[in-house]
């Protein structure tokens, strides 16, 4: 990506200017320094070390499961599009324009004198359907046709890339049909498990199908239908870490072929009734599950499967109805499960929602205010930086063969960076949004947006689109496009302008735990098996490949042996991914900070080297603590381990770490020479 020049000078002037006065921040203004708690040991628990001081200052909201780094920066930003909303609430704008959608959305969200008027009176028509049901083809029908507004059913239908032609989209389907957060949940013996799940079974169903307006004897029995039902369908859901090797989850297909795979299914109707157009092939990630849910479809009776559908039903809309479905929602979803205690405020919850369904119209009027051309180029330029550290640390691999290497340059040379926000903003002037329903925005929105990635089947991929907002503090990799996604908020540190970060930090918060792990996701044990083009191809050398997944093994071991909760330990094998890029990133990062002026003049700030703020500022970006429910569901169901051990796991293996912090034997976090893994 090639920048102005002038944005090239300006951005090098505030750099130069950081390396001259960066050196005497106020202590309470270090974004760093006043999170620190020095009663730990940085060698025994550096993340609490470096965030332990913001921890105790910060207990957790009673609304949130969690409270750290991300909810400060989503707080900030809520304030702005708080205001943004009440103005175009206020503007009577235009029918059709994007004031118009954002005032009209927002004010059906606050109207709950609607909302509780209407009860469940928005999804009453679907519910009709169901109850109309009376054999596999119509039950097929309905589900198909519900699906295309949003309710989740036990078929999991999609358009995206062809994995082995990236250039091509094409109609996926992969495993589903369950409500409890993973297949783990039905069949865990652990008392915490176990409790989630009767909960479930016995109160929750029960409680929501009465809500959907059966009798109470009426609704008991449809639960045990529904729980039957998605316990069959979750014996035959693969596992989390089974779900993350790209081969065993590519199955191409001809239609003819699934027709032959499941035929209780007739899929000429199915995708006609989703909408999805001249289906000739199709990818499915799970031929089991699909075969699965062919012998349920002649095992469970039609009576089960409109109770099925029913809570499927309710389940996809309730944050959006009534006061009594929303609330027992929350109940399960956001006590039992995550542990919060209250729910957020209404105006939040129905911000988040609009974000959710119209960001970018969002997004154009928030980077407006919250990052500057030179926050843009700045970060592009780290980008650069990230990518020339990478080659340097390729070229001088000990246990890659020329070969390898020689392709590896290739692909990271080719990795796309998307920085700050969209060069073109998606159009949103076909989705209508009034004042009427909540819910039925809702519904619209969503059917808008499945029509919207309908719209995509056997056309070019579109490389401009982006899949986050600006205002999402999250970044991504997607191995298809092998590009970077990098939202202008993930930069953001809360309550400090971003040309007062010193490049130390910069470099850590951002540098490290960002740009440098998300290209290290087209190396990770699943983006490696994509070639610079994005597809699906074996491009390494088998004697490398054998070199690589022994080192992987050796760092998911390491994370299988931390325990986070109970008995509950890090799963190591579906983490794999998540903590090769973490320690990419860190090590990557490092080489990179190494070629700045400040780490080159190498001086003190509030007692720190500048080495030791890099780690300070990696450790920075988890800064938080969470929830022990939202914690367990975590490891159950997330291929992310817990932000304590992205900090601690990682830095275990880094040489610059032990020297930073002069760790010794005898340390928590010592780990032998021997142990530390070494990948990139």
């Amino acid at each position: 990506m090639i920048y102005s020049s002038k944005k090239t000078i300006y951005t090098a002037a505030v750099a130069a200017t950081l390396a001259l006065c960066a050196f005497s921040i106020n202590p309470s203004n270090d974004p760093v320094y006043k999170n620190l708690d020095k009663s730990v040991k940085p060698g025994d628990d550096f993340f609490l070390y470096a965030n332990g001081g913001w921890i105790k200052r910060n207990p957790i909201p009673a609304a949130y499961s969690s409270w750290g780094i991300g909810n400060e920066v989503g707080e900030e930003i809520r304030i702005r599009l708080k205001k943004i909303n009440e103005d175009a609430m206020a503007a009577n704008a235009a029918k059709g324009t994007a004031t118009q959608k954002i005032g009209d959305f927002y004010f059906s969200g606050l109207d709950t004198v609607t909302i509780e008027k209407e009860g469940i009176n928005p999804i009453k028509p679907m519910l009709v359907m169901i109850d109309g049901i009376k054999d596999v083809k119509e039950l097929l029908h309905v589900s198909s046709y519900l699906g295309t507004y949003g309710t989740r059913s036990f078929i999991g239908a999609g358009v995206g890339q062809d994995a082995k032609n990236s250039s091509k989209n094409i109609v996926q389907l992969r495993q589903g049909g369950i409500g409890l957060p993973n297949r783990d949940y039905y069949f865990r013996t652990d008392a915490r498990t176990t409790r989630v799940r009767e909960d479930y079974r016995t109160k929750h169903l029960p409680t929501m199908l009465a809500l959907s307006g059966l009798t109470p004897q009426d609704a008991a029995k449809a639960a045990e239908s529904v729980f039957k039902i998605e316990k069959f369908l979750a014996e035959n859901n693969r596992k989390l870490e089974d779900n993350r090797d790209p081969y065993r989850n590519y199955n191409k297909m001809t239609v003819a072929k699934l027709g032959a795979l499941t035929p209780e299914i007739d899929w000429a109707d199915v995708f006609k009734t989703m909408e999805l157009k001249a289906v000739d092939s199709v990818i499915v990630a799970q031929p089991e599950y699909y075969t699965a849910v062919n012998k349920a479809l002649k095992d469970f009776t039609i009576e089960d499967w409109r109770a099925y559908m029913r809570w499927k039903l309710i389940s996809s809309n309730a944050a959006y109805l009534n006061k009594a479905v929303e609330d027992e929602n929350f109940r399960f979803s956001g006590t039992v499960i995550s542990g919060r205690k209250e729910q957020l405020p209404r105006w939040k919850r129905v911000l988040d929602n609009e974000n959710s369904i119209m960001g970018e119209i969002l997004g154009q009027l928030f980077v407006k205010e919250y990052f500057p051309i030179a926050s843009k180029a700045r970060y592009a330029k780290m980008v650069e930086a990230i990518r020339s550290a990478y080659r340097e640390h390729i070229e001088h691999l000990t246990w890659m063969s020329p070969v390898t290497k020689q392709k590896a340059l290739v692909k990271l040379n080719a990795v796309h960076p998307k920085v700050g926000y969209p060069d073109h903003w998606k159009d949103f002037s076909t989705l209508v949004i009034d004042r009427t329903s909540y819910a039925g925005n809702v519904i619209r929105a969503r059917h808008w947006a499945y029509m919207i990635g309908v719209d995509r089947l056997g056309k070019p991929v579109n490389h401009q689109e982006w899949n986050m907002t600006p205002q999402t503090y999250n970044a991504n990799y997607s191995p298809s496009n092998n590009e970077i996604t990098l939202p202008a908020a993930q930069f953001i540190i809360p309550g400090v302008k971003d040309a007062d970060v010193d490049d130390a930090v910069a470099y850590g918060y951002a540098a490290a735990s960002t740009i440098g792990h998300e290209i290290t996701h087209g190396f990770d044990d699943q983006g490696r098996q994509f070639d610079a083009k994005g597809n699906l191809k074996a491009w390494w050398t088998p004697q490398d490949s054998v070199k690589f997944t022994q080192r992987a093994n050796m760092l998911a071991d390491q994370f299988s042996g931390y325990v986070v909760l109970d008995s509950l330990h890090v799963n190591g094998k579906a983490t794999l991914g998540e903590n090769i890029a973490d320690l990419g990133g860190i090590v990557i990062g490092i080489t990179a900070f190494k070629h700045t002026e400040q780490y080159k003049q190498g001086k003190v700030i509030n007692g720190l080297t500048p080495m030791q703020r890099f780690f300070l500022g990696y450790a920075l970006g988890w800064l938080g603590h969470t929830r022990n429910e939202a914690l367990a569901n975590q490891i159950l169901t997330d291929v992310h381990a817990p932000g304590f051990l992205r900090v601690n796991g990682p830095f275990s293996d880094v040489p610059e770490f032990y020297e930073a912090f002069h760790i010794k034997p005898g340390d928590k976090m010592y780990l032998a020479p021997d142990k530390r893994v070494k990948i990139w």
